[in-house]
């Protein structure tokens, strides 16, 4: 039995290559591969990276979505369906809208891969694929990761490893709190050192959706990496870079940079946002103080579309992270995704502008799907356009060179990476949703 395994693009804009900095490893893809027998042939396609050969000869093929994936998603699925090739959607996307998502696939996944992909391939494998799998959370003990699918691409150099899934945090805007019900689990140690022991020579990047989900078990954890000696980012809630010591832990570990969602100046937007946890002890300077003494970059993000939001909370946001020499930092607009809160309350209000905007063909890339109460959509889309281009103007990224200095690799990278972005601003604006070389219409499931 042969399978194809398919990583969508966010979209192609015709006669442009594909964002570079949306080039990075997709962990789903050797998750899968790594839980798939070895009697199986598999095949992967790229769709970032390159064309897909609909016409090669597979018995199935299976597509991991996000939302911003998921018209490409479905675009590529529907050209396989029409060749009667059954097409697998899972992840995040078909989980938090099931019944969407299940219109233009024979089968979909919700939840973990891990409990139920040796059943869909057994199902297969009798023609008996059902129409809905429902992956359950587990422990994490049994994740096999196969990169060898990989070889001969040229992702940005990067390793992404997974050692916990969840956050226990209630932000209105996360569609994670929604999918993993506001739970946290860690993967067990040796799991992540063997993983850890297998990748040579880059960067790592714990794409853990919060390290700190449980402090305890970082702490447990860090000593272990320590000792294999490596460099590594990651993602932190706020919270505990107030932790001085855990922090201590994470730069003798080999951290040397994270990304902190502090979303907002505005402490009543934060309450909106159900993070006022942001707020706590001596606020933002404290816990990045913190970070700084210990040689550990921040990569901060900040959004804008809230209530209280104003003309000026771009140009503050934007003053903050230049005042604290950010390594590098993220403006963009509020997003709704589909089963969060957020999308649930601008719904309930009227104020969608695009109601399934993943799917609307109006839609691009930097747009504002919902009507904010006090800006205009397009005084948002703009101000976070001038907050990146006065972010990552050369004079600024000059004076934040100067900060972030501490460590040689780190400095060694920061002007191409600061380059690439300042690069990418208006590559990213209006960017499509799937595909606009194509002009057919999906493909619904009779």
């Amino acid at each position: 039995m042969r399978i194809t395994l398919v990583q969508p693009a966010i979209g192609h804009r015709i006669g442009e290559s594909y964002i570079r900095s949306w080039q990075m490893e997709p962990l789903p893809i050797a998750t899968l591969a790594g839980l798939t027998p070895a009697s199986i042939e598999l095949r992967f396609y790229d769709d970032r990276m390159g064309a897909i050969n609909f016409d090669e000869a597979t018995d199935a093929v299976a597509i991991p979505v996000e939302t911003y994936t998921a018209y490409r998603a479905y675009q590529i699925a529907s050209e396989y369906r029409r060749r009667g090739v059954p097409v697998i959607l899972g992840g995040f996307h078909p989980t938090l809208v099931p019944d969407e998502a299940s219109r233009y696939a024979e089968a979909i996944v919700t939840g973990e891969a891990e409990a139920v992909w040796q059943e869909v391939l057994d199902d297969l494998r009798h023609n008996t694929l059902k129409r809905h799998y429902r992956g359950e959370r587990t422990d994490l003990s049994g994740i096999m990761v196969d990169r060898r699918l990989f070889q001969g691409k040229r992702y940005l150099p990067i390793g992404l490893i997974e050692t916990g899934r969840g956050c226990r945090f209630p932000c209105e805007f996360c569609a994670i709190q929604t999918f993993f019900e506001r739970s946290y689990r860690t993967r067990p140690i040796s799991g992540v050192i063997r993983e850890l022991q297998s990748l040579k020579g880059k960067l790592l990047f714990f794409v853990d959706d919060n390290f700190a989900g449980d402090l305890k078990a970082g702490k447990a954890l860090l000593p272990e990496i320590a000792g294999l000696k490596r460099r590594w980012i990651t993602q932190l809630s706020i919270n505990a870079a107030h932790d001085e010591a855990f922090v201590a832990q994470l730069a003798h570990s080999g951290c040397r940079g994270v990304l902190i969602g502090l979303e907002s100046l505005d402490e009543a937007n934060l309450r909106l946002m159900k993070k006022s946890f942001n707020t706590m002890k001596n606020g933002y300077a404290g816990a990045l103080d913190n970070l700084r003494r210990h040689g550990i970059a921040v990569y901060g993000t900040f959004v804008f579309g809230y209530q209280h939001d104003t003309h000026d909370s771009f140009g503050a946001a934007v003053d903050f992270a230049l005042e604290q020499d950010m390594y590098i930092a993220a403006f963009n607009h509020l997003t709704p995704f589909p089963g969060t809160p957020l999308y649930q309350r601008l719904e309930a209000e009227g104020r969608l502008r695009f109601p399934a905007w993943w799917l609307d063909r109006r839609y691009r890339y930097n747009e504002l799907p919902f009507t904010p109460e006090n800006l205009t959509p397009a005084a948002v889309t703009q101000g976070c356009i001038e907050a990146r281009r006065r972010f990552y103007a050369w004079p600024s990224i000059l004076k934040r060179s100067l900060r972030n200095r501490s460590d040689f690799f780190m400095f060694r990278n920061f002007f191409p990476i600061n380059a690439l972005h300042r690069n990418e601003i208006s590559l990213r604006n209006g960017y499509p949703l799937g595909d606009e070389r194509i002009t057919a219409p999906l493909l619904e499931v009779a």
